[in-house]
């Protein structure tokens, strides 16, 4: 069981509210957690509704994951690089990165188990190697762990900036600049738990993007993530009026290329090796489905 202690920084919040944005857990899961008993304010256990006080000493005891049917599948894996250390996979679309509740099977962990490798243990049973995720419907590069000197050492240079991942994106719209930086901080959309969003209280977020191209409508972009908060990419481009095309929860939802999906891909990956020190860098081309729709963009360009 892990336990949290956490200081309210303001007044005002309710409870269930404060704590989904400081903890970066659903909604629903705090207010089970609180019907549970397992959070006190003060030394008192309290309900949802509960207006958080600026002071407030918060304790949450989080209880160890349930353990999902997370078997091994027969599941292809396109494997860039693998070494007794660390595997460099290019995940395909559609594919969930680990089980969750409601969705145990077809997963990137599922496919890892059946490989029969050693993977590093340090985010448990359902997330086994796993030191970064990219969401189920974007396409490219990541890096899995076979033991935790790995896991702990790559977990750090994420963390520290020192790797550099590097995605492309078909975005909405023009762009006068050639080159730029969002910096604006994301935590979940008080309106939708199901969503992130630039929020005053939100985590650190800075994304940097370069044009490569322009179309009549569109604009294909090279970007890169100096922090990786979830979802970063699709919310700082919605945030600034440019969504990515196809995507179904920060864009309108205007797909007229039928990709059924956000159009991003982590198509770069470099990083130092846990071992060796050597510096490692991948390439992932581009899908078929997103390089059909540059091929119809560049026949349609008229400038």
């Amino acid at each position: 069981m892990e336990v949290q202690k956490i200081t309210a920084h303001k007044s005002g919040d309710r409870l269930d509210t404060f704590l989904t944005e400081a903890m970066d857990i659903s909604r629903s899961y705090i207010q089970k957690l609180l019907k549970e008993g397992r959070i006190t304010v003060n030394g008192e256990t309290v309900k949802a509704n509960y207006k958080v006080k600026e002071g407030d000493a918060i304790l949450c005891e989080i209880p160890d994951p349930v353990t999902l049917d997370a078997v091994a599948q027969d599941i292809p894996l396109d494997i860039v690089y693998e070494d007794d250390d660390l595997f460099v996979i290019n995940k395909r679309a559609g594919m969930s990165v680990h089980p969750a509740p409601g969705s145990e099977r077809d997963t990137l962990v599922n496919a890892l188990l059946y490989l029969g490798k050693e993977l590093s243990g340090i985010n448990g049973v359902i997330r086994p190697g796993i030191v970064h995720r990219i969401d189920k419907d974007t396409t490219g590069l990541l890096l899995v762990a076979k033991n935790d000197q790995a896991h702990q050492f790559l977990a750090e240079e994420i963390k520290n900036h020192r790797a550099e991942r590097t995605y492309y994106a078909i975005v909405k719209g023009n762009f006068g600049e050639k080159e730029g930086t969002i910096r604006a901080p994301i935590g979940r959309n008080p309106k939708d738990r199901k969503k992130m969003a630039v929020v005053k209280d939100g985590k650190e977020a800075i994304t940097h993007f370069t044009v490569l191209e322009r179309f009549l409508k569109y604009t294909y972009l090279k970007i890169q993530l100096e922090t990786g908060r979830t979802h970063q990419i699709r919310v700082h481009l919605s945030y600034i009026h440019h969504p990515i095309l196809g995507d179904p929860l920060y864009g309108n939802g205007n797909d007229p290329y039928h990709l059924n999906r956000q159009a991003l891909h982590a198509g770069e990956i470099a990083f130092t090796h846990p071992k060796t020190g050597e510096k490692m860098h991948f390439e992932a081309p581009l899908p078929q489905d997103f390089a059909e729709i540059l091929t119809k963009l560049r026949n349609e360009r008229m400038f």
